[in-house]
């Protein structure tokens, strides 16, 4: 006999938290469609997000350093599971629904344009005086419209909770309808949101190392979270050769800041002791976090990557370059839509022709900009570095 939708739904009933995010729950999506029959709601959400074109492609977008620097360098997709699995394990030890998170966590990328941060903070220039860019935004607009897969409607209809959970960092609220939303996202949206900063600061600080722009002499002196982790893994198994060692303290680092947000979350909830998912989301503040401990750790490792990584020379000129790509085809697609091969952004642009480009270029795989600027403009910018010029 196969398991149903049914069976699943009581099975969370019985096992999760009275304030976990309950499927059978759910507030329902957008376009109206005949319930799942072996899976749960947020399972279905999961799956359409796992076989979006939106989420292939982010196989070829940048994290810290572009696509094709490394073989073992972290892309936009890598990093995205790594957030998931994290996300899970916390959800898992709270009694929260592992499928929810699971869905937000998968999708949290979906509308982070080519070229990481710089792309985001180029689109957003270029967008200031048509809405601005936010990849968290472009997130819920991928899932909502962008996406067409389906016979009767845009997007891909995820359930109003997975939704709910894409908002979690918007400055400018989109069209999501909020029908007794209070001022907190679920558990499950606010476990997905500090897995996503646990996974990219140590995984950052792991490619850092192997690119060789950062050092563990410079991480023993100066950051405290990498101190702590490397006493750990001599303590428990001496002196490790090189890349074992630092594969095994970056682990005890996640494995410390995990353990951390378990505990000190745990203590808020028998404090606060909500009884239900929306009486989570009617509290003023968050009750997924660190302790101050950590808050304080983490902001030291913050400001070391920011310092030694993130502005550092080899980093920076690639994404200079990256941002001249982009600047300069906004421009062309503006003059001339037509270029753009996508037949939807194309009808578009005829009525938002901004938007529509910026939907077009975030959209966009690292390689297929750079290819794109080739094709439609010529060789890749010449931008200056440490007095010299380079490609």
């Amino acid at each position: 006999m196969f398991c149903t939708r049914e069976e699943l739904e009581a099975r969370e009933r019985q096992t999760l938290a009275p304030y976990a995010q309950k499927s059978g729950d759910s507030r329902g999506r957008a376009h109206r469609e005949a319930p799942p029959e072996w899976r749960t709601h947020y399972q279905r959400d999961r799956d359409r997000i796992i076989h979006s074109r939106a989420f292939r492609r982010l196989e070829y977008k940048t994290q810290v350093f572009l696509n094709g620097t490394g073989d073992h360098l972290r892309t936009r997709l890598t990093h995205t599971m790594e957030v998931a699995a994290i996300a899970r394990n916390i959800a898992r030890a709270l009694r929260l629904n592992e499928d929810l998170v699971e869905a937000i966590a998968l999708a949290h990328d979906l509308g982070h344009p080519p070229f990481g941060h710089t792309g985001e903070q180029v689109l957003n220039r270029l967008m200031r005086d048509h809405g601005g860019f936010e990849h968290n935004v472009q997130s819920l607009r991928i899932v909502d419209e962008l996406e067409q897969k389906y016979p009767r409607f845009s997007g891909l209809n995820l359930s109003w909770e997975v939704r709910e959970g894409l908002t979690k960092h918007r400055s400018a609220a989109p069209s999501l309808p909020v029908r007794g939303r209070g001022r907190c996202p679920s558990l499950e949206a606010q476990v997905a949101d500090l897995a996503d900063e646990i996974a990219y600061y140590s995984h950052d600080l792991d490619d850092g190392l192997e690119a060789g722009l950062l050092d563990g002499a410079s991480l023993s002196r100066e950051v405290e979270v990498w101190q702590r982790a490397e006493q750990q893994v001599t303590a428990a198994h001496g002196r490790l050769p090189g890349g074992r060692r630092r594969y095994y303290t970056i682990r005890c680092i996640i494995d410390d800041q995990v353990r951390d947000v378990v505990e000190t979350t745990a203590r808020r909830l028998e404090r606060a002791r909500p009884a239900s998912a929306d009486a989570v989301r009617e509290r003023a503040r968050h009750l997924v976090g660190y302790s101050a401990e950590r808050r304080r750790l983490n902001l030291q490792l913050r400001r070391y990557l920011y310092a030694r990584l993130y502005f550092n020379p080899e980093v920076k000129h690639p994404n200079r370059r990256a941002a001249k790509m982009l600047e300069g085809l906004f421009r062309c697609y503006l003059a001339h839509p037509d270029e753009m091969a996508d037949p939807p952004a194309r009808r578009r642009a005829r009525r938002d022709p901004h938007r529509a480009v910026c939907d077009y270029l975030s959209g966009m795989t690292d390689r297929f900009a750079a290819l794109e600027y080739e094709r439609l403009i010529g060789a890749a910018p010449v931008v200056r570095h440490r007095g010299r010029s380079a490609v």
